[in-house]
C-alpha cells in the first residue's frame, strides 16, 4: 500500500522509500509497496528528513506543520502523514502513481 487517505480526517498517509544525496529532489518510481523519492539533501543531521517534509508540503500545498514524519527517521523506509491538503488528493496520487509507473 503506497498510500491511505482518510476522508473523515483529511489525512493522507504515504509510504516512501527515500534515497538521500541525489542530484535533484524528484519522484523516482516505486520500491516495493512504497513510492520512491530521491532527495537532494545528505543524510546528515536530519537534513534529508527536513528536505523530505518541505518537498511534501510544497507538493500537497500545505504548511510544513501539517506534514508529519510518522516513522523511519533513521532509515530509508518512511511513513508520513499530510493533513488538510486543499488539492484533490486522489488526482495527485493518481498523477504520482502514473508518473512513477512510467519510470519502472
Amino acid at each position: 500500500m503506497t498510500h491511505r487517505f482518510d476522508p473523515t480526517t483529511g489525512i493522507l498517509e504515504l509510504r516512501l522509500h527515500v534515497q538521500p544525496g541525489a542530484r535533484v529532489t524528484q519522484w523516482a518510481g516505486r520500491h516495493g509497496d512504497a513510492f520512491k523519492l530521491r532527495l537532494a539533501a545528505p543524510p546528515v543531521e536530519g537534513r534529508a528528513n527536513a528536505a523530505l517534509l518541505r518537498f511534501l508540503a510544497d507538493a500537497f500545498e500545505v504548511p510544513l506543520r501539517q506534514v508529519t514524519l510518522l516513522s523511519g527517521a533513521q532509515g530509508r523506509q518512511k511513513r508520513v502523514a499530510i493533513a488538510g491538503s486543499p488539492i484533490d488528493i486522489h488526482s495527485l496520487i493518481d498523477e504520482i502513481t502514473n508518473f512513477t509507473d512510467k519510470l519502472l
